[in-house]
């Protein structure tokens, strides 16, 4: 994903664990990976489309080219942020768009 970083990579495990799937072995935010988290202190991540596009460009799409992966489902996330409503107090609108990429035989 990107934006939730690795304080959002633990609670999407546990999301996922609370409905029967572990994750874990297959799941990684593209915040987490483009990030250096020992030598910066990032919890929350990016931009969620510009990790996921740059460790997508960067990363993943040489493994899906020499066949180490076969196939992967990349969801960028974003939150719709606006000042009035989280000076409201409001909840903060998000979206995600999943795209599954597959390696070639």
């Amino acid at each position: 994903t990107g934006d939730l970083g690795s304080l959002g990579k633990e609670l999407a495990d546990e999301l996922m664990k609370n409905q029967g799937l572990n994750i874990a072995k297959i799941y990684t935010d593209c915040g987490v990976l483009i990030y250096d988290l020992k030598k910066q202190d990032v919890h929350a991540g990016g931009s969620g489309c510009g990790c996921s596009a740059s460790v997508f460009c960067g990363y993943f799409y040489k493994l899906l080219k020499s066949g180490k992966l076969k196939r992967m489902l990349l969801v960028s996330t974003g939150a719709l942020l606006s000042t009035t409503s989280s000076q409201q107090g409001e909840s903060i609108p998000s979206i995600a768009h999943a795209v599954t990429i597959e390696g070639r035989a």
